[in-house]
């Protein structure tokens, strides 16, 4: 069920709702700014102890500059007692959720396996160590854009953890932070860990030496300006071969070449993020490229090209290679390119083979590693 409040300006009166599915698996509540949800949450409580999917999405997009005033529209408190048998928590973009939510949700939710907090800004990981304690089961945790601080994490006993998948994109963490938590985690299957300034070579070289990178299957370094490309070519060199989700987005350093030179040990992969918007010095053979592509990557299901249309060269028989790629990678599904004259040849070649959504405009569209995390499907919100 969906229940979309976002925009409204007042709550309806439910005094009169005597009853509500008693059977619901998921449930997804988009808050509004300022309606406070408790007259209506009061009525459902009864109701949702089934409950095992929660999406709770914030206004964090409608937010201005200016500071006002964050109302806690809805009592996390009082909903974490109703529903003990949640699996699967998301709460995005929510400007007054804390550690204290996250910390009282884990206190009665035991079967806790997935939890998300991507852009609620007030989180830091003070919480993370009770979390943990509690919730045994809590393998994927995701903290993208959050203000997680270094201490709190490395109080974690990371170790004892079963965590399997972890973002903590755009987060201020320190290098010792990183490489004290990398190196004692037990089996990483998903590392996002993009626009961090502590994220080195030496952190890549602790993770590989004393880290546990076996069961890597994903990978999200975008826009991650301190990592040479010796240090990805190394690690990629030696983890490649089981990788099914590569980003290397965002980064001016990281041109085809690196990618060619990657690519025949990429063979199972799936999701690939390559690219800068920025402009380059040098172009980017992008016929080469696509050709790399095709001969290596059979499994590919999802590609995106981020680099500006002036940094593309072509020929004219840019064609074939965009053939033998529509030819070979016969999973694909999307392929996201940066509008412009190569955007508009691509999009021609494959809509002549009546393939009419593969092809993309980055603009309204883009790829995503999160598409291998093992609870893709049951953290889907719209």
């Amino acid at each position: 069920m969906l229940l979309d409040f976002s925009t409204a300006m007042q709550l309806h009166d439910f005094s009169e709702m005597q009853a509500f599915p008693t059977k619901l698996k998921y449930l997804c509540i988009c808050l509004s700014e300022v309606i406070f949800m408790e007259g209506f949450m009061r009525k459902i409580y009864n109701f949702i102890n089934g409950l095992e999917i929660l999406h709770l999405v914030g206004t964090y997009e409608k937010v201005e500059e200016e500071e006002e005033e964050v109302y806690e529209v809805i009592n996390v408190h009082k909903l974490k007692a109703a529903t003990p048998n949640l699996r699967v928590i998301n709460m995005y973009g929510i400007t007054f959720v804390d550690d204290s939510h996250i910390e009282a949700f884990s206190s009665n939710c035991i079967q806790l396996e997935c939890l998300a907090v991507n852009f609620c800004n007030k989180v830091t990981g003070s919480c993370l160590k009770t979390v943990f304690q509690r919730s045994k089961g809590l393998k994927c945790l995701l903290m993208n854009q959050t203000s997680l601080q270094s201490q709190h994490l490395m109080q974690v006993e990371w170790e004892k953890t079963a965590i399997q998948e972890l973002d903590i994109s755009a987060t201020d963490l320190s290098t010792e932070c990183l490489i004290d938590m990398l190196t004692r985690i037990p089996a990483l299957r998903y590392l996002s860990a993009g626009q961090i300034n502590g994220f080195n070579d030496s952190v890549m070289k602790a993770f590989m030496e004393q880290g546990n990178p076996r069961n890597i299957v994903g990978l999200d370094l975008d826009a991650s300006d301190n990592l040479s490309d010796e240090a990805i070519h190394r690690f990629v060199s030696k983890y490649g071969h089981q990788l099914q989700a590569l980003s290397l987005s965002g980064m001016p350093h990281i041109t085809d070449q690196l990618w060619q030179a990657i690519l025949p040990i990429i063979k199972n992969i799936k999701i690939v993020i390559m690219g800068t918007q920025e402009r380059l010095g040098v172009n980017i053979h992008v016929d080469q490229l696509m050709d790399g592509i095709a001969n290596h990557c059979l499994q590919l299901e999802r590609l995106e090209l981020r680099w500006d249309p002036e940094n593309l060269r072509f020929s004219d028989k840019s064609q074939k290679a965009i053939d033998i790629l529509r030819v070979k990678c016969l999973k694909l599904r999307a392929l996201g390119l940066s509008d412009g004259r190569y955007y508009e040849i691509v999009k021609a070649n494959f809509e002549r083979a009546d393939r009419n959504t593969v092809v993309r405009a980055i603009t309204a569209c883009r790829v995503s590693t999160y598409y291998i995390l093992q609870n893709y499907k049951e953290l889907i919100f719209n």
